[in-house]
């Protein structure tokens, strides 16, 4: 029997914490393998990995016990490329290009780098590389960090749009108890909603290399799930960790309330969009009807002020709403390239950029299941 929220995951972010790391190359090997293989199905795949930390202090003979700020900076600054250079040389045996991405928490909170991000990296997936994405622990102080990269990963999940997140871990689940203390605890494979109970569950356990444990694998599911993104935590040493997880008996699957995509919709249409709107003709009104993206050709006027990033109204010619839509350009950039081809824009712009002034999957239509008004 196969697990369909499997089979149907597009996007996946896969997590892999810092304990994973020391198991061996095998076990390296291995998530490379799973990965370069659901790659080859189609789907596009982005590596959060934990580890610099642990690989920096190693190098640096720091002793154990807990670091100071400036030590674990200093080590983060060691460990990094190390970090990034085995995996490099993991992925390389299948001849499969890879890409650092350092993110700080600021980058998932404000609006703008949200966009540059998830620019950069869907770029990345179109040009069949592999990002490696890690926290910037080298400038990321206690105020201004995710505190573990369970919450990175789920971050990223939502960046991105993505349908799954497995969290490779080193237990093969959520159980109903702690199994290294209760080796006969059973495992609950398949979660619709996450209560008290289940939270309970997870209680503080840590595995004692990393900085997270089950609990934060439990509020990353809820962060992820929160966007429509389902979540996997499962046994990161398995022969094929991330292929086993299309059964059903395999790890602990968090169900979503809806799907990625959906959860966006809903999102934008809830934005009380007051300061800008772009009126478009008809052509490019029909356009958007059909599920497409508004182009800078099919605008007539802009209306306003906004930044990019932010949510907009688009307006037919008599004014009527369309849609709602997080523009990928500014009011006055919009304005210079209004009744442009979109290959002549980067011309009146002096840079070029998206082709669409808002994308298809940054649009939702006024009166459909996600814009009630």
């Amino acid at each position: 029997m196969m697990r369909p929220g499997f089979d149907a995951a597009r996007c996946i972010v896969v997590k892999v914490g810092s304990s994973l790391l020391q198991a061996g190359d095998a076990v390296i090997a291995a998530i490379v393998s799973d990965i370069v293989a659901l790659r080859g199905r189609g789907r596009r795949i982005i590596l959060v990995s934990s580890g610099a930390v642990a690989l920096g202090r190693t190098r640096l003979g720091l002793p154990a016990g807990d670091l100071s700020l400036e030590q674990k900076q200093a080590a983060a600054a060691v460990g990094q490329p190390l970090l990034v250079g085995l995996w490099e040389s993991a992925f390389a045996t299948h001849e499969t290009v890879t890409a650092q991405a350092l993110l700080t928490l600021d980058v998932t909170e404000n609006r703008r780098s949200w966009l540059n991000a998830r620019a950069t990296l869907s770029t990345l997936l179109d040009l069949g590389a592999i990002p490696i994405v890690n926290e910037n622990d080298t400038i990321a102080t206690d105020e201004i960090r995710y505190g573990d990269n369970d919450r990175l990963a789920a971050r990223v999940a939502q960046l991105v749009g993505a349908d799954l997140l497995v969290l490779l871990s080193d237990i093969d689940g959520l159980h109903e108890a702690d199994p290294r203390l209760a080796p006969d605890a059973p495992a609950i494979h398949d979660i619709d909603v996450i209560d008290d109970r289940i939270r309970a569950m997870a209680g503080d356990a840590s595995t004692g290399v990393g900085t997270g444990g089950m609990r934060t694998k439990i509020l990353a599911a809820e962060l992820a799930g929160g966007s429509g993104c389902a979540t996997a935590i499962t046994l990161g040493s398995a022969d094929t960790p991330l292929l086993a997880l299309a059964r059903p008996d395999h790890g602990s699957w968090f169900h979503p309330a809806g799907t990625s995509a959906n959860a966006r919709k809903r999102w934008i249409s809830g934005v009380v969009s007051r300061n800008g709107a772009v009126r478009i003709d008809d052509g490019a009104a029909s356009a958007l009807v059909q599920g497409k993206s508004l182009l800078p050709v099919g605008v007539q006027s802009v209306e306003g002020q906004f930044e990019r990033g932010e949510t907009i109204r688009i307006l037919g010619q008599d004014g009527r709403l369309i849609a709602r839509g997080v523009t990928a350009y500014n009011a006055d950039d919009a304005r210079l390239i209004a009744g442009c081809r979109s290959d002549l824009a980067g011309g009146r712009l002096g840079y070029r950029r998206s082709a669409a002034l808002v994308h298809a999957d940054d649009i939702v239509v006024a009166g459909t299941a996600g814009d009630e008004r």
